[in-house]
């Protein structure tokens, strides 16, 4: 006769086992359902990863009593299921959701992802996710769009630049009056004063020569000296 202490115990290292190796476990009360339904149930929830094990409490306890999954020891009243997941957890989620809503003695006590415990509300909110892939993939884009931008940014650096520095010529040209170089501009504007300076200070010393040596005879030439006469 088999020794049933060591039957359990072997039990207890399963569940044990199964909790650390498993990507998540999903714990549900399976009373009412019918082994047809449970069959199906199993069915259902295998391409999502789930694999749906009946077990008793007692023992699930003693499998999480000195481990991180020693919270969900509050879960285990009454008949109690334990679906291990491999992969996608809000795969199966969805797939017990399902299962639920055409079997209503089916019910989500909560769970664990990794060393978290999660409420039934909260395998509600993994069900509603889209799948792991999709989540990946959105994940993925996000990740590159900020560096398409920065990329598309740096491209438009020296067009933009470009467009800066015509702007500010042709700002200049206005405030200078004309299309003319405003450098050119300026240096004509500065020099100006000092060229009608200069005509000014000419003008008035050639009115000054002719006014301090004036000719007294304006209207008669010198005569030529004649020959001596002896």
């Amino acid at each position: 006769m088999d020794n049933p202490r060591a039957a359990k115990v072997a039990v207890v290292n399963e569940v044990k086992d199964r909790l650390e190796s498993s990507d998540g476990a999903v714990l549900t009360e399976y009373r009412g359902l019918t082994v047809a339904e449970l069959a199906e149930l199993r069915r259902e929830l295998a391409p999502a990863g789930g694999d749906y094990k009946i077990y008793k409490n007692t023992l699930v306890r003693l499998a999480v009593a000195d481990g991180p999954q020693a919270p969900i020891r509050d879960l285990l009243n009454g008949p109690t299921a334990i679906a291990f997941v491999q992969g996608d957890v809000s795969a199966v989620a969805k797939a017990l959701r399902d299962f639920a809503r055409n079997n209503p003695s089916l019910i989500v006590k909560g769970g664990m992802v990794g060393m978290g415990v999660l409420s039934a509300s909260d395998i509600n909110v993994l069900a509603d996710l889209p799948p792991r892939d999709t989540l990946l993939a959105q994940f993925a884009g996000a990740l590159s769009a900020p560096m398409q931008q920065l990329a598309g940014l740096i491209q438009a650096l020296p067009r933009n630049l470009a467009f800066g520095l015509s702007a500010l010529i042709e700002q200049r040209r206005a405030e200078g009056g004309g299309g003319g170089d405003p450098v050119a501009a300026t240096e004509t504007d500065q020099e100006a004063p000092v060229s009608e300076a200069s005509e000014t200070e000419s003008g008035s010393t050639g009115a000054g020569a002719a006014s301090a040596d004036p000719d007294p005879n304006p209207g008669s030439t010198a005569a030529p000296e004649g020959p001596t006469g002896e």
